[in-house]
């Protein structure tokens, strides 16, 4: 595979309210990973750090390209086989207030006849790109009020204000296995990504974002300021954020996230 310059940028922070941080990050390219935990006692913090664990085995143990829809899998499989596990002993236990959980919306650059970008979400954590200036999401919010707008029983902007706004639909963990989203982009549709938790997409709308990638060159200081704005806007939850650019990529074909969007088992073979 052709090689890929990459810079990034991460921050994360426990936010104004929360006593406990129970997001968590990886930036180890070509991985790249954002979680939100979420679940009574330590449950969240636990649930977050597990996916951390297992995607870094991806980056640690020399992660092959080539196989990146199989390794991807695989990590989310023994993401679930444990946190599952975990939330097994909170309940033997005694009561707790739910089950440990956590969202996932990772990056990762995959050689699937060339280099391309494989981007994978569960929950509402958010996965965006910057292209010409322009900020979409590309991933898709597991979430009641994003089904709701899908069924055009609100609007996007009632969303933001609706009393189930936080309520996710789909998840690691829980007694249910969840099927992640996957999304294969050409490198040249990207210029800039961004993975974030809700603590910031749920604190800043879409316009202040964009411009925040827009304006700032280096991605550190675009994660370090997009964090310091969900703070300054309330810090109402755990607020984290990674950008990634890619460097040196020429452009080409413009890309379609409809088109683009597809099962991991269909385009690259790996097993449920």
């Amino acid at each position: 595979m052709r090689q890929v310059e990459l810079h990034h940028g991460a921050r994360s922070d426990v936010g104004l309210v929360r006593e406990v941080n129970e997001d968590a990050y990886l930036a180890s390219p070509p991985v790249f990973v954002v979680a939100d935990g979420m679940g009574g006692h330590d449950g969240g913090e636990v649930a977050s750090r597990i996916v951390i664990e297992e995607f870094s085995r991806l980056a640690d143990d020399g992660f092959d390209p080539a196989r990146g829809g199989n390794l991807v899998a695989h990590a989310l499989r023994e993401s679930q086989r444990r946190i599952s596990a975990y939330g097994e002993e909170q309940f033997a236990d005694g009561p707790v207030r739910g089950y440990a959980g956590t969202t996932v919306a990772a990056a990762l650059l995959v050689d699937d006849g060339g280099p391309r970008w494989l981007l994978v979400n569960l929950g509402d954590s958010r996965i965006y790109r910057l292209k010409d200036e322009r900020l979409e999401q590309v991933s898709v919010d597991h979430s009641v009020v994003q089904e709701l707008v899908d069924a055009g029983a609100i609007t996007s902007e009632d969303a933001a204000t609706h009393p189930e706004r936080h309520v996710i639909t789909r998840a690691l963990g829980g007694p249910e296995r969840a099927d992640p989203d996957y999304f294969l982009l050409p490198l040249p549709a990207v210029e800039r990504l961004l993975l974030c938790s809700d603590g910031v997409s749920g604190m800043i709308d879409d316009d202040a974002i964009a411009a925040v990638l827009r304006d700032t060159e280096d991605p550190r200081d675009a994660a370090d300021q997009l964090v310091e704005r969900a703070l300054a806007a309330g810090g109402r939850d755990n607020a984290t954020a990674v950008v990634i650019d890619v460097v040196g990529w020429s452009d080409a074909t413009d890309y379609d996230s409809d088109r683009q969007r597809l099962s991991l088992e269909q385009k690259l073979g790996a097993l449920p």
